[in-house]
This record gives structure tokens, sequence and C-alpha cells, in this order.
């Protein structure tokens, strides 16, 4: 009787569809890239200045030589300007990396799956070097609110959709 009850979980749980299962296995994270400047330390400007802080992330993904291996950089941009003095405050970059052994993903959803599944893995650690890295250089340290990547990869098919029927029209 326990041997049917197995079966049946089996069976729920899709392991008996045949189907692969997907795997997924972050080999290794690198900073790739990373710079802060302080303008406010640089040209002595004083004051309480209240920054407007800008945050642009941006994605590139490529295949590597080894297969099933791919490399995902996260790319951030921090821009803090003084609120009504248009003053740049300070200004970080951080390209955030990882390597990605996945096995088992359609050509189709590969794509999708680079851009948002692993960003979302790298994340959480890129925050808290944006994080540390403010916090150190004297402002009050950025906590970055999640990103909906989802929605980052349709805009960025929006607007290559976009620029492909603009060179067209040309």
């Amino acid at each position: 009787m326990a041997e049917k009850t197995e079966a049946k979980k089996a069976e729920g749980n899709g392991a008996a569809t045949g189907a692969p299962q997907v795997k997924m296995q972050i080999l290794g994270q690198f900073i790739r890239d990373m710079s802060f400047e302080n303008i406010v330390a640089q040209k002595g400007i004083g004051g309480d200045a209240t920054p407007d802080v800008n945050v642009a992330v941006s994605l590139d993904a490529k295949k590597r030589p080894t297969d099933n291996q791919y490399e995902v950089v996260s790319k951030y941009k921090v821009t803090a300007k003084g609120k009504g003095t248009d003053d740049t405050l300070f200004l970080m970059e951080l390209d955030y990396g990882g390597i990605f052994q996945i096995e088992n993903v359609p050509d189709e959803q590969l794509h999708p799956f680079l851009m948002i599944e692993c960003p979302r893995l790298l994340f959480p650690f890129a925050r808290q070097i944006i994080h540390n890295v403010i916090r150190d250089g004297g402002f009050p340290p950025l906590n970055l609110d999640s990103i909906d990547w989802i929605s980052l990869y349709r805009q960025n098919l929006a607007r290559q959709a976009e620029a492909q029927k603009a060179t067209q029209k040309t």
C-alpha cells in the first residue's frame, strides 16, 4: 500500500512526466567594474544637500565557451544630485556578474531565463555592495528597492522592437 502512495506522490509533483528538470547552478560571482566618485569631497561643496538619487539598470548576457555555461552581468549606475541645485553629489557605477551552469532550458526560453532569473539571484549581492560603498563614501546608505526583472525585460524588448522599426523606416 505504501508503494502506491509513493507512486501517486511522484505523479502529482511532475516527476513522472518525463520532461527534463531545469538545472541552474551559480558557479561564481564577481565585480567586473566598480567606481565611486564623491563629488562633494572633490569640489569641497559644503552644506546639507538632500540627495535626489537616480538608479539606472542594464543587463548583458553571453554564452561561455564551455557547454551550458553563461555569463550574466547586471550594470547599475547610481547618480545623486542635490535637490533644487542640480549639483552632482556622487556617482557610483557597478558591473556585477555571475557565471551560471544552466541545463534543460528550451532555446526559446533561454534568453528570458538569463535576463530574468539570473539577475534576480545576483541582485541581493549587488544591492549590498551599493549600500556599503555609498555609506562608506560618507552618504546615507542607499537601500535599493527590489527590481521587477520581468517588467525590465519586457521594457527592453519593446525598446529593441521600436529601435528596429526606426532603422527599417530609414
